[in-house]
């Protein structure tokens, strides 16, 4: 499918079925840890960026197999840029949860959230994971490099308004790098930040797989344990994929892992865990794929990541 892609086995929603409504990579940022790219086109206009009448004609297509319907936990909309650029959003979202009984989450950068289409478009989900990276202007343009449409003091505002009308869970991410956003005073912009729009959890991270820039590196598991227990609501840290335990292993093509690759670099135990196959199986399939040249190998921070060939 060209819109849709998964199963996947998230370390945060659970078995997920993955909604990409915007192509590589249309986004209001460029982000230095991106994973997916440099972006391409930088905009806050909001439109169809992909059909949506052939994205809902893939839902109905993957709605036909009960089986792996009932197997899913979540639809997770996101995007090879950011999602709510797409002006159906509010619209597929309602159609998902018109079709089905399963939850909708959206993976969010944040920054159109002070627009009320958007807010009224994100009402219909379940969960919200927006972003905040940075609460200080200096350092929001130099870990997210955002488009002047996409100013910080409404981005913050949108955030604060948004989580007081909203009724479903609200999970801030903020992302640290080194010497990026990660000084003293950078905290303590967030942890005031966060104070204020009171997410139900924050998801703290850093860079893990192999970013845009090479500039952008991660903190340590203290120091981020340090950071975590600066803020007042509940945190969560996110470094790697959990370990799930399967069912049965999946039968699993090269176009399964091509389209996980294409937006993320991953390492053989994220496509195993991902994909829930043997560890063996995507080992071998990895490698065959390789040989072949259809995807490449890259070393970071000492682990091996597979990566399209862009």
């Amino acid at each position: 499918m060209k819109y849709l892609f998964g199963p996947v086995n998230s370390r945060r929603l659970g078995i997920s079925q993955g909604v990409d409504l915007v192509p590589p990579k249309i986004c209001n940022y460029n982000c230095i840890y991106c994973e997916v790219g440099a972006t391409t086109t930088l905009t806050c206009e909001r439109k169809e960026y992909i059909p949506t009448r052939e994205l809902i004609a893939e839902i109905d297509q993957l709605l036909t197999d009960s089986k792996l319907i009932e197997h899913l936990d979540i639809f997770t909309i996101t995007g090879s840029g950011e999602p709510t650029l797409h002006c159906d959003l509010g619209k597929i979202i309602r159609y998902i949860k018109e079709k089905t009984n399963k939850p909708v989450a959206v993976l969010t950068n944040g920054s159109l959230l002070y627009l009320p289409e958007v807010q009224q478009d994100l009402a219909a989900a379940d969960i919200i994971i927006p972003s905040l990276d940075a609460a200080r202007e200096e350092s929001y343009r130099r870990i997210n490099r955002a488009a002047s449409c996409a100013p910080l003091t409404e981005l913050i505002a949108g955030l604060i308004e948004f989580r007081r009308s909203f009724r479903g869970k609200f999970w801030l991410e903020i992302l640290i790098a080194k010497n990026i956003n990660d000084a003293p005073e950078d905290i303590t912009a967030l942890v005031q930040a966060v104070e204020k729009i009171q997410p139900d959890k924050v998801q703290l991270n850093t860079v893990v797989r192999p970013p845009l820039e090479n500039f952008a590196t991660p903190l340590t598991q203290l120091e981020l344990e340090a950071i975590a227990g600066q803020f007042t609501v509940p945190v969560e840290i996110l470094v790697d994929f959990t370990t799930r335990n399967k069912e049965k292993h999946r039968s699993v093509s090269e176009n399964d892992i091509l389209e996980m690759l294409k937006r993320r670099p991953c390492t053989a135990i994220d496509v195993s865990e991902a994909l829930n196959m043997a560890p063996e199986s995507a080992e071998a399939l990895l490698n065959q794929m390789t040989d072949k040249g259809h995807i490449t190998l890259k070393s970071h921070h000492g682990k091996e990541y597979y990566q399209t060939n862009r």
